[in-house]
């Protein structure tokens, strides 16, 4: 079983930026891929961006250049660099983890993830 913990979200105003950070828990489950969603109130839950085993990365147009994934070099720790926010971008965003291998382009499928965090929230005024 792999817990998630999210953190880092925040208040701010339109342009400016955050830093989100998802923390796994040791476990013995191998984590390929992990990824980060968003949901407003009233939406689905939207993919955002992810990272893969081979550390290459995967981003929603909505995000692209403006939000950045990565992760620590044991891979327990995945952040998500949120610059130039917008009122859109106003969600709760959850981490997610795979344990399992899969292709880079199903990453954006929240079928995929086998584990979620609570979500940390973002409001852009």
């Amino acid at each position: 079983h792999v817990q998630l913990v999210e953190s880092g979200g925040g208040s701010v105003q339109a342009g400016g930026s955050l830093r989100l950070s998802c923390a796994a828990s040791e476990s013995s489950a191998r984590i390929y891929s992990m990824g980060w969603y968003r949901q407003a109130p009233g939406k689905e839950r939207e993919f955002v961006a992810a990272v893969d085993d081979d550390a290459r990365t995967t981003y929603a147009d909505s995000v692209r250049g403006r939000f950045t994934i990565a992760q620590d070099n044991d891979k327990n720790t995945m952040y998500l660099q949120v610059n130039s926010l917008k009122p859109e971008d106003t969600a709760m965003y959850y981490c997610a983890a795979s344990i399992g291998v899969c292709a880079r382009s199903a990453l954006i499928r929240k079928e995929v993830y086998n584990y979620w965090g609570q979500g940390t929230q973002v409001t852009v005024s």
